[in-house]
């Protein structure tokens, strides 16, 4: 944790110093705070930031830890095909051998071509997600909500930015992104009905208050 939160702060103070030192027109503001927590991924990709430093282990069967449903999901509700449906299929192929590094690399070279890509930054948040063993690191909470913030209509970025919420036990930040997505989605479709019972899964939990389930 200690580890985020200095990362966090040298980001903000360099932040900061552009602004004072270097006269960041309002325009260009918004890429330069891209570009510092872009440069924060890097760091997520070193390894886990609350763990001691050692060496990360390869993955002994390659695959084993990339979800295939997932990506169909994804393919469903984002892209299908064009520039970004392009480098997603690079970043899956990379992640179905275990190289969860690569595979995030591979989306940060599309953005750098296509910064306002909402698929693209789905992308390198679930690819940071995955890197990170589940952990929604700042880097791919940010990457989450640049998606969100391109596509606020777009069910994609709310339904796998509060999966991966969920997932980590943050279940009241999931059903906060979930309920809006419900309420517009129709009623006899499947992604309503899923986030529905999911939704009243969250609701009993936090009721109960027992422990969040791993």
């Amino acid at each position: 944790m200690t580890g985020w939160l200095i990362a966090l702060g040298l980001a903000v103070l360099a932040f900061v110093a552009l602004l004072l030192a270097g006269r960041i027109p309002r325009s260009a503001r918004e890429v330069t705070a891209a570009a510092l927590l872009l440069g924060m991924a890097g760091y997520a990709w070193q390894g886990r930031a609350d763990l001691p430093g050692a060496p990360r282990k390869p993955l002994e069967t390659k695959g084993e830890g990339f979800d295939e449903k997932l990506a169909e999901r994804r393919r469903g509700l984002a892209e299908r095909f064009g520039p970004a449906g392009q480098w997603l299929m690079l970043s899956d192929g990379l992640a179905r051998q275990g190289k969860t590094k690569e595979a995030a690399n591979v989306l940060l070279s599309g953005l750098r071509a296509s910064p306002e890509d909402p698929s693209l930054w789905l992308g390198l948040g679930n690819a940071l997600v995955a890197h990170g063993d589940g952990v929604v690191s700042p880097a791919a909470a940010f990457a989450y909500r640049r998606a969100l913030a391109i596509d606020p209509e777009g069910a994609a970025p709310r339904y796998f930015y509060g999966l991966a919420l969920a997932r980590s036990g943050q279940l009241q930040e999931a059903r906060d992104l979930w309920a809006p997505l419900v309420a517009r989605a129709p009623r006899d479709s499947v992604i309503r009905a899923e986030l529905e019972s999911a939704i009243a899964r969250i609701d009993a939990i936090l009721r109960s208050g027992a422990a969040v389930p791993q």
